[in-house]
């Protein structure tokens, strides 16, 4: 909302067709107004100022500038919001520029595909610092990168604990995984399948900062929006946490007691090392270890009891949630290494083993899940509804064909061709060769197998 300082948004706002909310409607007076301001209105972009010049000279009509949003109760709304257009369709030149310069940088052919893997997973996290008046607990823990290791990572996914925003009221366990009406699944078929599908694909488990980082370092979504320029420049051998770990840009958080009682710190995983700031950043900026001070890599440095306040904020409500897995029952749904989880974050303990037990952490492993009955499941029940896929389509085939006259000689044709193409796949799924190929895939879900 700064005159000038996001150009893409002035642009965007500028054309027509645009799917606007919380934006004031302004006037054309208010456009010659504008105008006449001559020392703010240069402020803008040459898009928004054309728009508003536009604007000025059509009596009656109605426009929206980048600097105003709405009015509600009697302040400016934080929640403005529009439809932008895909920057790779928008501009197509910039994404055939990247995908030609990687056929040659690859030695690739024309007519070879150009495969672009997800080799990055860098989850956002909203913190908040306290708020008493509106009785919100501090969620300001994390610097502005943390690694967790799987069990830690999952905890997080399944409370989807989240601060306060300027846009929303409240704050808690309210991500998109909570929401209902977005998501009709059982909330275990999902953790299920993103559980195997980080385990296959080695990812890691990283998330970066936005809001706050400790009580008194606000960082709204700049940091969440400098990692991916940071991690574009890293080699992927650099993005390894085990290979961060090992160099010392990533330090392991440990509990502790304070004032008689253990902190659960660990459950925050790793935060990045000022060494980490040199090595990397530096990429970015000229002098990082200003601008990501020791208050910035060790919020507790901004105030302890805020810090220890919102580690116990994220176990009570990861045990609050827990909970609730049990008392629906759908604890029965997830898959073992998560329901081991679960009764952790519950109880603190699963069959007398806590998260450091090497026999649960074991659990997360690719050598656990290849090896294990469930993941087996996965794959024969995969097996088993693509079987019945292609039964289903042998069967609407043969009904077509008993509908269709053989004289019609060209239809036919196409529907015996499409009838015996069915039935050889319906062999080729159904036989033992094809769940050897399903090995190392994500398989399916069975949800509430427990019912």
């Amino acid at each position: 909302i700064i005159r000038g300082h996001d150009t893409q948004t002035e642009v965007d706002l500028a054309e027509t067709g645009n799917f606007i909310s919380n934006f004031e409607p302004l006037t054309s007076d208010y456009a010659r107004e504008l105008v006449d301001d001559a020392i703010h209105f240069q402020e803008y972009s040459l898009p928004m100022q054309t728009l508003i010049r536009e604007a000025a000279k059509v009596d009656g009509a109605y426009f929206v500038s980048s600097a105003h949003p709405r009015i509600v109760d009697g302040a400016h709304s934080k929640n403005v919001r529009y439809l932008q257009k895909r920057p790779d369709l928008a501009n197509p030149r910039n994404l055939y520029l990247a995908r030609m310069g990687t056929r040659l940088s690859r030695g690739l052919s024309l007519d070879q595909p150009v495969h672009f893997p997800v080799n990055a997973v860098l989850q956002g996290r909203r913190n908040n610092p306290e708020d008493k008046k509106a009785g919100i607990r501090p969620l300001a823990v994390y610097n502005p990168i943390h690694y967790q290791e799987l069990p830690e990572l999952f905890m997080d996914l399944i409370c989807s604990l989240t601060g306060k925003s300027p846009s929303t009221t409240g704050a808690g366990s309210e991500g998109a995984l909570t929401k209902g009406p977005f998501n009709a699944l059982s909330t275990t078929a999902d953790l299920n399948n993103a559980l195997v599908s980080f385990i296959l694909c080695d990812y890691a488990g990283y998330s970066s900062a936005a809001g706050h980082i400790g009580g008194h370092r606000r960082v709204d979504h700049d940091i969440s929006m400098l990692i991916p320029e940071i991690w574009c420049r890293l080699p992927i051998l650099q993005r390894d946490p085990k290979y961060l770990i090992e160099h010392g840009h990533l330090e392991k958080i440990e509990d502790f007691k304070y004032k008689g009682s253990m902190i659960h710190a660990s459950r925050l995983g790793y935060r990045i090392t000022e060494k980490f700031v040199h090595a990397f950043f530096g990429k970015v900026f000229d002098s990082p270890t200003i601008v990501f001070d020791e208050e910035m890599l060790r919020p507790e440095k901004q105030g302890m009891e805020a810090y220890v306040d919102g580690i116990k904020n994220i176990i009570e409500a990861q045990q609050k949630v827990a909970k609730a897995y049990f008392e629906d029952g759908s604890i029965n749904d997830a898959c073992p290494p998560l329901q081991a989880v679960l009764y952790i974050m519950a109880e603190g303990k699963y069959e007398g083993k806590t998260i450091d037990d090497p026999s649960i952490r074991e659990m997360f492993t690719l050598e656990y899940l290849l090896q294990s009955d469930w993941y087996k499941e996965r794959l024969i029940i995969k097996q088993q509804r693509d079987a019945a896929l292609w039964q289903m389509n042998k069967m609407y085939l043969e009904q077509k064909m008993d509908e269709t006259n053989e004289s019609v000689t060209e239809l036919w044709a196409e529907l015996q061709g499409q009838l015996e193409n069915a039935e050889q796949m319906l062999i080729w799924v159904n036989s033992d060769s094809y769940l050897e190929r399903l090995q190392g895939t994500l398989g399916a879900d069975w949800i509430h197998k427990g019912a």
